[in-house]
């Protein structure tokens, strides 16, 4: 019984060393052609180089004209004429609307008879003052008659004056809000008219950045709608009060628009230009591997393989990022000058992979792309 249990045991203990042992040869050709199959990963790199930056800080603003009303009528009455097209432009004192102005005219008519009379009532009685056939008072009363009467005149030219409604300033008139033989109240909007060259452009900075911003520095505007033009401008005014709500302070800038391409009420994309910096080292956003805790990007470096040839694998760096501009992001740290950085397949990239490097074709890296990254 010993002797079976005995056989039963070595062959127990034998049959797990063959068992481990076709494990451990399995493993080792597995290993084996899996080396076989590693090839390098063919990436993209490019080379950190200092550049040379402008800083810029972005607000969102809105356009409104220097000159820019409603034109209306400061007197009641009927409209006789629309002397204006839908937007069109307008020169100041032009002819924009007139009212029925029958009834003030026949006023004038008796104000300038009156006159007249009065006139003639001054230069008699100014004969028989000299004639001293007349007291000094009675041709007082004489003059002081006929500057009423001239006075009244002027009252009554000045009236028709007012229903002759003109353009206050140069520039281009809205869409027609009022109709011939309509009845208009004092103050009914007749059509807007707004000055368009040049145009202000109003935005609202944290009060953080105050004492980057000052009169004369210059500013770069974007608008929708505009074909992706780009509009120079230059503040011209910093408002005296900070928003005690948002601690946020408004500024004007002040932009040519000689095309006519900006509207009041648009809202544009607002850059604030600071002096240039030096030394900037960016690369492309294709090149950072994000994660929640700390963005990285790959370093590639010389390593000699097991065969003794010289090749190339990555090694991974913690990055600090800056701002973005068009396909480049500003390193902080983590990258220096001369560092070669794979700037596409991050994504299939580990610590001590190996590399090939393929720069037949580069992902965008331009600081101003066309169209540009919405």
């Amino acid at each position: 019984m010993w002797k079976r249990m005995f056989f039963m045991l070595v062959a127990v203990i034998a049959f797990v060393v063959a068992i481990g042992i076709w494990k451990v040869m399995a493993i080792k050709k597995g290993m084996a052609m899996g080396a076989k199959f590693n090839v390098p990963a063919a990436v993209t790199t490019i080379v950190a180089q200092p550049q040379t930056w402008q800083p810029v800080l972005s607000a969102v603003g809105s356009l409104r004209a220097v000159n820019g009303v409603t034109v209306s009528t400061d007197l009641a009455g009927v409209v006789s004429q629309i002397a204006f097209e839908s937007g069109t432009p307008v020169k100041k004192g032009e002819l924009i609307a007139k009212l029925d102005t029958q009834q003030e005219e026949a006023q004038l008519h008796s104000a300038e008879a009156k006159r007249d009379l009065a006139k003639l009532d001054l230069e008699r009685k100014r004969d028989l003052v000299q004639k001293k056939a007349i007291s000094p008072s009675e041709y007082d009363a004489a003059d002081s008659q006929f500057r009423q009467s001239q006075a009244a005149l002027e009252d009554a030219k000045a009236l028709i004056g007012r229903k002759q409604i003109v353009a206050p300033f140069d520039g281009f008139l809205g869409i027609r809000q009022a109709n011939v033989g309509q009845y208009l109240n004092a103050g009914a909007p007749i059509v807007p008219l707004q000055s368009l060259d040049p145009i202000y452009v109003e935005f609202a900075l944290p009060q953080q950045h105050l004492e980057k911003i000052a009169v004369g520095k210059k500013l770069r505007l974007k608008a929708t709608g505009t074909a992706g033009e780009e509009f120079d401008a230059e503040i011209t005014a910093i408002d005296s009060k900070i928003d005690e709500t948002t601690r946020n302070i408004m500024v004007q800038g002040t932009a040519k628009n000689p095309k006519h391409s900006l509207r009041p009420g648009m809202f544009v994309n607002v850059e604030v230009l600071l002096p240039p910096q030096d030394g900037i080292i960016a690369i492309p956003t294709s090149a950072i591997s994000f994660a929640p805790y700390s963005d990285s990007v790959f370093i590639v470096k010389d390593k000699k393989g097991p065969d003794g040839k010289m090749g190339k694998e990555v090694e991974q760096q913690v990055v600090k990022l800056g701002p973005t501009r068009g396909d480049q992001v500003q390193i902080l740290s983590g990258v220096k000058a001369g560092d070669e950085v794979v700037s596409s397949g991050v994504f299939k990239m580990r610590a001590g992979a190996a590399v090939q490097i393929n720069n037949t074709v580069q992902p965008g890296n331009e600081l101003n792309p066309k169209p540009a990254d919405t």
